[in-house]
């Protein structure tokens, strides 16, 4: 009977669990972006335009980490999602925050990149050479700690007009400080498809891994993950209003209401079966 009173225990539990996402949500202010708030005049442009739906152009021209001639296209092979960043190597803090920010989510992702996704990381500098993106590449690969992620994660590099080719593809708007001899460009990251479309948008300098596998789920349209991560993917949609997952009340009460089914049918099967016995074990002494 102790194990009957543990599984009803959790029968009841389980809707207070699935019920908590739902209730707790309340949007953290980190995680808004102030639109009243007047840009200075010099970085007024550097801002994402959403190009949801819209496909990358595949015939960009760049320069991989290693010299060899590649186009954006290239790295879209029709199976694995694809992490767009914009940043370069002597960017003096934002894309060193940006992209330890990429790695600490990594580290905590079950998926790894080159097997379950990729990412490709442009230079905003066109005068970034490939030895230096190479140097930068494995730099944040040493970070990362995943030997096998250097055929997953790319640093490219470009002439003036393939950045900007890429940079309006992408929606990113971005300018260059002649006094400060650096370049303004939004904080934010693209997720596309495996065939080059764009699904979503990552803003800041923190990506939970959370964030980060709901993004490459809806980006993979189920092709990656195990059948839990898509139940997760599920419950969750995406807010584009505060720019983060919340869960979806509807979907995970009806998912916490199977669970509930199912476990309260397992305790009823249990509690007939010890019923049975019980019947068996006193028709049996009193014959």
């Amino acid at each position: 009977m102790a194990d009957i009173r543990a599984l009803l225990r959790a029968v009841c539990l389980t809707g207070l669990l699935f019920a908590a996402p739902a209730a707790a949500h309340d949007g953290s202010a980190s995680d808004r972006l102030d639109p009243t708030e007047a840009p200075p005049k010099r970085v007024e442009n550097v801002e994402v335009t959403e190009q949801l739906g819209k496909k990358v152009p595949p015939a960009i021209p760049f320069t991989d980490e290693h010299g060899h001639p590649a186009t954006i296209g290239q790295y879209f092979d029709g199976t694995h999602p694809v992490i767009l960043t914009f940043n370069y190597s002597n960017c003096p803090m934002l894309c060193s925050l940006m992209l330890n920010g990429l790695v600490q989510g990594l580290k905590q992702l079950g998926y790894t990149p080159g097997h379950d996704f990729r990412i490709v990381t442009v230079s905003i500098d066109h005068e970034e050479t490939p030895a230096k993106a190479l140097k930068t590449q494995t730099r944040y690969l040493k970070e990362l700690g995943r030997p096998e992620a250097i055929e997953g994660w790319h640093f490219l590099t470009g002439s003036e007009a393939s950045v900007h080719a890429y940079a309006d593809a992408l929606g990113f708007g971005y300018a260059y400080n002649e006094a400060r001899k650096e370049y303004a460009h939004p904080s934010a990251m693209a997720v596309t498809s495996p065939d080059g479309h764009i699904v979503r948008y990552l803003y800041g300098i923190e990506y939970p891994p959370s964030k980060l596998k709901l993004a490459l789920l809806e980006a993979a349209q189920g092709k990656i993950g195990n059948p839990f991560d898509r139940l997760v993917l599920y419950c969750f949609h995406y807010d584009a209003t505060e720019g983060r997952y919340a869960p979806t009340a509807a979907n995970v009460m009806r998912v916490g209401g199977a669970i509930s089914v199912v476990l309260l049918g397992i305790f009823l099967t249990l509690l007939w079966r010890t019923d049975s016995k019980k019947r068996r074990r006193n028709a049996e002494s009193t014959s």
